[in-house]
């Protein structure tokens, strides 16, 4: 089957990292809608590269045994709105902060939490 110009396969669309293990003395490729997935190479694009084959491999197994494929995060569409349980005692420093700074809780808690990722 062809594939339009600039389309990348399903493969490619999911969430790959790659960082290095020193107690490996090596780069570990992981991506993020398979974590029990991972690749171990001397360089960096091997890493990758060989666990893109893998996610390659396990999508048709999962085709062919019927199984359904995880949706890659680039493609899903998140709504903005999650809950959140925190200690008491920390709902209330927040909401005080947020009090004296004259913004939403809410606002207060987003900008935190922007500036930690």
């Amino acid at each position: 089957m062809s594939k339009a110009v600039g389309t990348p396969r399903l493969a490619d669309r999911f969430s790959y990292s790659v960082s290095y293990s020193t107690d490996d003395g090596s780069f570990v490729a992981t991506v993020a809608e398979f974590p029990s997935l991972s690749w171990i190479a001397e360089e960096r694009r091997a890493a990758e590269d060989g666990l893109v084959a893998v996610v390659e491999e396990v999508l048709l197994d999962m085709e062919h045994s019927g199984e359904s494929v995880p949706q890659p995060f680039g493609e899903r569409v998140f709504s903005g709105k999650f809950n959140l349980r925190l200690p008491t005692s920390l709902h209330r420093e927040l909401a005080l902060r947020a009090e004296r700074e004259h913004q939403s809780l809410n606002t207060v808690v987003v900008s935190l939490l922007s500036r930690r990722t």
